[in-house]
């Protein structure tokens, strides 16, 4: 799971996408490998796990804040993690996201006008789709090293 985790933010980082190919390898593995035990949940946890994840990054793409690989990828590795596990993940995830996404607007200088961004968009949530779509494409980063960091640490974590 790191090693595919960590495939998908090297692309990401290098392309700003999450392959299909590689998504879908990674659920068909967390399947394959729940269904001979390797993994601590049944196939029906593996498929909830995924179903979990779909559902907890789906918002964050309806409202234009991540991609659809990220959430792909997020559904892929709840194959791994079962549902407990993916939810932890997203949450560790959201974490590293907030650290990356203050790096990026600090080495990109704009981290006052990121903070003021993120206060409208709290304020005003009906407009924070429209508001983030006007972002220019230099604020946006990669989330897939994200979601790698919160799925290696609720891996880890859940031992």
């Amino acid at each position: 799971m790191a090693a595919a985790s960590g495939s998908a933010a090297a692309i990401d980082l290098r392309t700003g996408k999450i392959p299909n190919p590689l998504t879908a390898t990674v659920a068909a593995a967390g399947i394959g490998l729940a269904a001979v035990g390797l993994t601590g949940h049944s196939v029906a946890g593996a498929v909830c796990g995924a179903i979990v994840g779909l559902l907890l990054m789906l918002p964050g793409h309806v409202f234009g804040g991540t991609g659809s690989g990220d959430v792909k990828l997020m559904a892929a590795l709840g194959t791994w993690l079962g549902p407990a596990g993916v939810l932890m993940a997203v949450l560790y995830g959201a974490i590293a996201g907030g650290v990356l996404a203050v790096a990026h607007a600090i080495n990109r200088r704009r981290l006052g006008r990121t903070i003021s961004r993120t206060v409208r968009l709290v304020a005003a949530p009906r407009d924070a789709k429209t508001e983030i779509d006007r972002a220019a494409a230099t604020s946006r980063f990669a989330y897939g090293p994200a979601i790698a960091i919160g799925a290696i640490a609720a891996a880890l974590l859940m031992k």
